[in-house]
């Protein structure tokens, strides 16, 4: 058995355990929650919304449907119960299967930097938006014009590295209203409880935690290191005052790359400056900053950020703790995941079905 074979068992598995609302003796020709469970992570292998219905016709066509095939389901049951039996799963039930597809891919060496660590970028993400449905799981927002947008939300994880062209997902952790919370739940509150869950549980591969500029902050820092993490995490000067100030008198240290390519030059220049007050106060977390900044032949910059880690900055790595940092990107920019997370988005082909309970969540 190979090991897409294998994690399709497992996820079998998996689903054959999830919570059965009905009630009773089970009935001959009945559905079992393997394969309504199968049915609805099938979608993620087709571009069309109506690729159950599809397979459905080819079953009656040919006698067998893909999905049987590839998924050794016994039966396809209709969509609509689909959503009636997973509205009320727990998504979590799901989450060991990512560490399993994490395994399953061996010792990782495409995915490893920085002395055989791997990268972790954290960033959240919106995968159901709208004005009239919503359920007890929403988050809300209030619009210019008055009205209420209700939504759901996720803190995606995943395995990234620079010059790959793939990423590994994790475990995600949904951003929804928490039971006693007084405020809203936000990213860094679901980064905080992601850390916490599934920090212990990666802490072998030796990560590195990516983020953008809303997680450089101390309650943040702190929870990767408590999880035996490290972390390069985008600083923009807007938003981190102290640093700021400490780089406006500061010498700077700085490395400069030049590469000609086609009788153009490019030319890479790092600054970094070690052991900075992370915010201004006694507990702070000392951090190390480092910028990188691109400018092309003709002098004009055509590319800037800055970082904070708690790794040390030197002339031998800053450039390959830059391009870690850059890889953050990867999640939602240069690559494309295709899954039914974007209902609402311009060229989605996948509805993410609403219930009443966690359904988004477990489509998500």
């Amino acid at each position: 058995m190979g090991p897409i074979e294998q994690l399709i068992g497992e996820l079998k598995e998996v689903c054959a355990g999830l919570p059965d609302k009905r009630v009773g003796p089970r009935r001959e020709g009945e559905y079992s929650m393997a394969d309504i469970g199968l049915s609805a992570f099938s979608i993620f292998f087709m571009g069309s919304p109506s690729f159950l219905a599809h397979q459905r016709a080819l079953q009656r066509g040919h006698g067998r449907s893909n999905c049987q095939t590839l998924f050794g389901m016994s039966a396809i049951p209709s969509d609509n119960y689909i959503r009636l039996m997973l509205d009320g799963v727990p998504p979590s039930a799901f989450d060991r299967l990512f560490l399993r597809a994490v395994e399953a891919a061996g010792p990782l060496s495409p995915f490893r930097r920085l002395d055989g660590r791997v990268l972790i970028a954290l960033d959240g993400t919106e995968h159901f938006c709208s004005r009239k449905i919503h359920c007890q799981n929403c988050c809300t927002r209030r619009r210019s014009d008055g009205g209420t947008e209700y939504f759901h939300a996720f803190l995606g994880a995943s395995l990234v590295a620079p010059g790959h062209q793939r990423v590994m997902p994790l475990a995600a952790e949904f951003i929804a209203p928490q039971n006693g919370a007084p405020k809203q739940d936000c990213e860094r509150d679901a980064a905080k409880r992601w850390l916490v869950k599934h920090g212990a549980n990666v802490a072998d591969l030796r990560p590195i935690y990516l983020g953008d500029d809303l997680f450089a902050c101390q309650p943040i820092a702190e929870a990767i290191r408590a999880v035996s993490g490290n972390f390069i995490l985008t600083c923009k000067p807007a938003s981190h005052q102290t640093i700021t100030e400490y780089l406006a008198g500061a010498e700077l240290s700085e490395h400069r790359q030049t590469v000609s390519q086609r009788g153009k030059r490019t030319t890479t220049i790092y600054r970094w400056l070690s052991a900075i007050p992370l915010r201004a106060t006694e507990d702070a977390l000392a951090v190390n900053w480092f910028s990188v900044e691109i400018r092309n032949h003709t002098g004009k910059r055509t590319y800037y950020n800055s970082f904070v880690t708690d790794l040390p900055v030197t002339a031998e790595n800053v450039a390959e703790l830059a391009a870690c940092g850059r890889a953050r990107c990867r999640v939602g920019g240069d690559v494309a995941i295709p899954t039914p997370h974007s209902a609402g988005r311009a060229g989605s082909p996948h509805p993410v079905p609403h219930g009443r309970a966690s359904l988004t969540a477990a489509y998500g």
